[in-house]
């Protein structure tokens, strides 16, 4: 990450006393009554039904915490149990972190959220350059930016060595999809951008600006903005991912240069704290007031009120019928959160997954109710199951069953996806053979914004590699005419892909292009992105 001058953070100096010790108070054990609600056996019964070994939740209710602990095992095969202090990856839930800390920098006047981004980043720079000009500090978050779902993902995950100044570079080669602010399409790649001007303005990198002066503020001490800083710390869950359909312990993939994006690591105590912050839009309640009797604050409620404010539409999709009453009348992006509403109440929420965990953060502004659900395993089903069930119960709504009507519906979304692959398999030419001889598929293939793959023979297979990215790496099968897939080392992924060879009139390669095998890939696997063309070859008068 970049540094750069320092002054911005002794506007935070006004925290200082409130950092010395947790801003709000949190209990590892529930104090709602028993017979309220059995929050352990609702957890118990969707671990079970979705195979998760450890959740961890935190709800908050009118500025109490209602719960902060842990259910199951931080790890398979291990006893040591999952609880309040838990650490869990939580991905695309920094997201709001990034808002918050840009937020105070607008509360400051450092910077407007509709400043254009070249006045902050001169290098910046976009496919088009209308685009380029026009983007703003806003259009950074709000995934409007004509990017395509996901796009460019593979700059960063899995673990690249991309810096994220290179991950900014090569934005310019990265193709929209569709005209600038015509349209929602999720993207991780502008978060980076928003982290690095946070970066810039702190003189220092985004996960120590955002500690000093959001984590220290609120209390919230274990809280992490890397991996590297959970070394030594024996209370982290480890990720799990489905190999072969079933849970199992996974390596940590850290991402570094994408922390704007995905770089928070936190636990149920510390999210409570968090979420309580929010809901009082920005105040920090239990801090004594400074000398001028003004509460402490992270952030104005006017820019609070902008984060929860609509700023792009989100098309609405129809749900299967037996999940009709989860479909939104409104569905918008604020800055950081999703908002939408359920049983006639507002929503700001936000998911978050990378290689084995998922989380959840839900809000109901009106409500003043706050709920984060965190898995060390990938399953949305048990999210969505549970937050559901906790919103139907502390919105005094009439209970669904929504772990058995998730659970059916995601059962019949995969065993759907796993026909479709066995139809596909079932239908190929099967007697077809490639256009040219094995051999002539090896060598080096470039993309305009990822850059170099290679196909090369290892051990008698064809082995892809791509270039910066050390564990996509896998062998490739023929499947039908100059079509191959090619099956990662790394299982746990679930994103084999189809690799297919288009060939000039001569006979020679024109282009590869890759799509994902199944339709469950997670969209950072874009690899339908990707256009490859062959390396020029160097001859001996080329080499001289």
């Amino acid at each position: 990450m970049n540094r750069i001058a320092a002054a911005i953070l002794l506007a935070f100096t006004s925290f200082a006393a409130v950092a010395q010790a947790p801003a709000v108070a949190v209990s590892a054990s529930t104090s709602t009554p028993a017979s309220a609600y059995d929050l352990e056996a609702d957890v118990t019964r969707v671990m079970k039904t979705f195979d998760v070994p450890g959740i961890a939740i935190a709800i908050v209710k009118d500025g109490k915490v209602v719960a902060a602990r842990g259910f199951g095992v931080r790890k398979l095969g291990e006893p040591a149990p999952v609880d309040g202090k838990t650490l869990f990856e939580v991905a695309s839930n920094s997201k709001a972190f990034t808002a918050a800390a840009l937020a105070m920098l607008v509360d400051e006047g450092k910077l407007e959220w509709d400043d254009k981004v070249t006045r902050h980043l001169p290098d910046f720079q976009m496919y088009d350059a209308y685009v380029t000009h026009e983007m703003t500090v806003r259009d950074l978050l709000v995934h409007r930016s004509g990017l395509g779902l996901g796009a460019g993902d593979l700059l960063w995950w899995p673990t690249t060595n991309f810096t994220t100044d290179d991950i900014i570079g090569q934005l310019r080669y990265v193709r929209p999809a569709t005209s600038f602010r015509n349209s929602y399409a999720y993207d991780n790649l502008l978060y980076i951008v928003a982290g690095k001007i946070i970066a810039q303005k702190a003189g220092k990198p985004w996960g120590d600006a955002v500690r000093e002066r959001i984590l220290k503020p609120l209390g919230m001490d274990t809280t992490t903005t890397s991996l590297a800083e959970n070394a030594g710390n024996p209370n982290v869950s480890a990720p799990h991912s489905k190999i072969n359909g079933k849970a199992a312990a996974v390596r940590a993939l850290p991402v570094p240069n994408a922390v704007g994006a995905v770089g928070i690591n936190t636990n149920a105590e510390d999210i409570a704290r968090w979420m309580t912050v929010l809901l009082d839009g920005g105040a920090i309640a239990a801090a004594p007031k400074d000398a001028h009797g003004k509460e402490a604050r992270l952030f104005s409620e006017a820019q609070s009120r902008e984060m929860w404010t609509a700023q792009t539409p989100i098309k609405i999709s129809e749900p299967k019928p037996a999940l009709a009453a989860t479909r939104p009348n409104f569905f918008a992006y604020g800055l950081g959160f999703q908002l939408r509403d359920y049983k006639g109440r507002k929503l700001a929420l936000h998911g978050g997954a990378l290689q084995g965990f998922y989380s959840r953060v839900v809000m109901v502004p009106e409500a003043k109710l706050g709920i984060a659900i965190f898995t060390n395993a990938e399953s949305g089903g048990a999210l969505a199951s549970l937050q559901y069930r906790l919103l139907d119960h502390y919105l005094d709504a009439a209970p669904s069953d929504w772990i058995k009507l998730i659970s059916d519906v995601e059962t019949e979304a995969r065993n759907k996806d796993l026909a479709k692959q066995k139809s596909a398999s079932a239908t190929r030419a099967a007697a077809s053979r490639p256009s040219l001889p094995i051999a002539a598929y090896d060598g080096e293939y470039n993309d305009p914004w990822y850059g170099a793959v290679t196909i090369k023979p290892v051990g008698g297979k064809r082995v892809m590699s791509f270039s910066r990215t050390p564990d996509l790496t896998g062998e490739l099968e023929h499947f039908q005419h100059d079509t191959f897939i090619v099956r990662w080392k790394e299982r746990n992924f679930n994103a084999d892909a189809y690799v297919t060879f288009s060939l000039n009139p001569d006979g020679s390669i024109e282009r590869m292009k890759m799509a994902p095998v199944s339709t469950e890939t997670d969209f950072s696997y874009d690899f339908a992105d990707l256009l490859f063309t062959p390396a020029k070859k160097k001859d001996a008068k080329d080499a001289k």
